[in-house]
């Protein structure tokens, strides 16, 4: 349940009303934003909140229990703060926005209605719309380890205990916006660096990361195909750091990385299809490891 002021619910109560909604986008990178649908600036908890007739918001619901409530946002991309390149680069993922109540007429009264992250966010030539979920979406989340044949750990970290084998290169050339040539690596296989990961540190993209597709000779260099979304303003002379790919698997710990012995998965957990399976004399039922 909402708490409003005793001040703005007098206000609420009267006949006339000078109440508009402001919400306030909270980056992980911590830079601000602020809209209202008034035809004015408000101060609102600190933020200067620009008026953006083309923002508006649909209806929110909030629910007992433990589902996730969501919502969308929808607007132009008419303000200066928010550009195409900042929504393709994902700075706005995972955002905390804001849902403010608020009497322009007497900004001090005002109420927090909502406070959700943004999830999905689609664009439409010069329009966009930001799905917001509720914080009971950080229940979906896996927590504590998970009983599976792969592992969980991420390779490098301290319970994986391999070093990882990060190499640094630097951007040569930019085919398209999901394929560039790259100096400064030097795969020991053709397969090395497929399903690896790349995290820019420098450029227009510092800090984002993206998951290579697969690696291939290009003359002295090699060409890089990338998995994830379109990566906006590369240039030549970006630099990165590249992880080689891994999939979790034990024959590809033991193999690649010579690193069973830190294996955080259980490759000899018997599947459904051993599980279900009938004692026929066919299968494989002695007591032995499934993966040797």
């Amino acid at each position: 349940m909402t708490a409003i002021p005793p001040a703005l619910e007098s206000h609420l109560a009267g006949e006339v009303t000078t109440h508009c909604f402001c919400w306030i986008i909270r980056r992980k990178d911590s830079v601000i934003h602020g809209f209202t649908d008034h035809d004015r600036s408000l101060l609102v908890s600190g933020v200067a909140c620009e008026p953006q007739t083309g923002l508006s918001a649909s209806e929110a619901t909030n629910s007992l229990g433990l589902g996730v409530d969501s919502a969308e946002i929808e607007g132009a991309l008419s303000s200066a703060s928010i550009t195409d390149s900042d929504i393709e680069r994902g700075a706005f993922d995972a955002a905390i926005v804001e849902t403010w109540l608020v009497n322009w007429a007497s900004p001090d009264q005002l109420t927090l209605l909502r406070s959700a992250r943004i999830g999905a966010i689609t664009r439409s030539g010069g329009k966009f719309v930001a799905e917001t979920k509720s914080s009971a979406v950080d229940l979906d989340k896996v927590s504590g380890r998970r009983i599976t044949r792969l592992c969980d750990a991420q390779l490098g970290d301290n319970r994986c205990g391999h070093a990882g084998g990060a190499q640094t290169g630097m951007a040569v050339t930019i085919i398209s916006d999901r394929e560039i040539v790259v100096s400064g690596h030097q795969p020991p296989n053709a397969d090395w660096f497929d399903n690896g990961t790349l995290t820019w540190t420098s450029g227009a993209n510092a800090g984002r990361a993206n998951v290579v597709l697969n690696h291939a000779p290009f003359g002295n260099a090699i060409r890089l195909s990338l998995r994830d979304a379109q990566i906006p303003d590369v240039k030549a002379g970006d630099q990165f750091s590249l992880l080689p790919g891994c999939d979790k698997s034990f024959a590809q710990c033991q193999a690649k990385f010579a690193n069973s012995v830190n294996f955080r998965g259980f490759p000899h957990l018997p599947g459904n299809d051993a599980a279900y399976n009938y004692a026929d004399g066919k299968g494989n039922f002695d007591g032995k490891p499934l993966v040797p």
